[in-house]
């Protein structure tokens, strides 16, 4: 795969965290490993990986922990999280610490795999030199920075790409399938909700201040990048 990507796995249950790191030593990936948050944070620090792979339910500092640390030092690194609770509060709590990705135990190889391939090629460069904007919505790709009328936005990877997917595509109503491959790399299944809530998620951020409502919801397809249609005067 050319230069092997350097991938961390965290996670204080040894046996998980061996057969991850074999696993991912034998598709071609160089695997660190950490068995605690304090640890993850220090191994990060160290060796910049490309990806970490993070359990959540850690003693003394949880996965929830470390990436809030992380974020908040504006390591950008992508994050998959591993977790036995596969429900929206706990996910959304994820979110809105800065993970990229869930993935619930037990989970199939296969699956992990194709995860952390999305995470890696997402975390790609985008295309030099561009600026996209819709109304008082602006993404500068190569700087990572999106604003919204001077309102400088603060966006996980996944909503920079998600608002970036959208900003490429204005007025043009997505599907949830199309989204959930261009974001992150393979379908998410007719009965996950993982982009409505990744969309409701960029939804509060864009509307704070009472700002309009620009993606809309198209019902039972999908949405759109658009200014909501104000009512005509009568």
């Amino acid at each position: 795969m050319g230069d092997a990507a350097r991938v961390l796995v965290v996670d204080d249950d040894p046996g998980v965290r061996r057969a991850v790191a074999r696993a991912l030593a034998l598709h071609g990936y160089r695997v660190e490993a950490a068995e605690g948050g304090a640890e993850a944070l220090r191994e990060i620090g160290r060796s910049s990986p490309d990806a970490v792979i993070l359990d959540v339910a850690m003693p003394e500092m949880d996965g929830l922990e470390v990436c809030r640390r992380l974020r908040a030092t504006g390591d950008r690194t992508p994050v998959l999280m591993l977790t036995a609770r596969d429900t929206i509060a706990d996910r959304v709590v994820g979110l809105d610490l800065g993970a990229d990705d869930y993935l619930v135990k037990p989970f199939a190889l296969d699956e992990l795999l194709a995860r952390l391939r999305a995470l890696l090629r997402r975390s790609a460069p985008g295309e030099p030199g561009v600026l996209l904007r819709y109304e008082d919505l602006t993404l500068d790709v190569v700087a990572w920075q999106a604003a919204r009328g001077g309102r400088a936005l603060e966006l996980t990877r996944t909503e920079f790409l998600l608002l970036e997917l959208f900003l490429r595509h204005p007025r043009q109503v997505l599907t949830r399938e199309s989204i959930s491959l261009k974001v992150w790399g393979y379908e998410v299944g007719p009965v996950s909700n993982t982009v409505d809530v990744y969309v409701g998620y960029l939804r509060r951020k864009l509307e704070e201040e009472s700002a309009s409502r620009l993606i809309q919801t198209v019902r039972g397809v999908g949405y759109v990048l658009r200014s909501a249609e104000r009512p005509r005067a009568a």
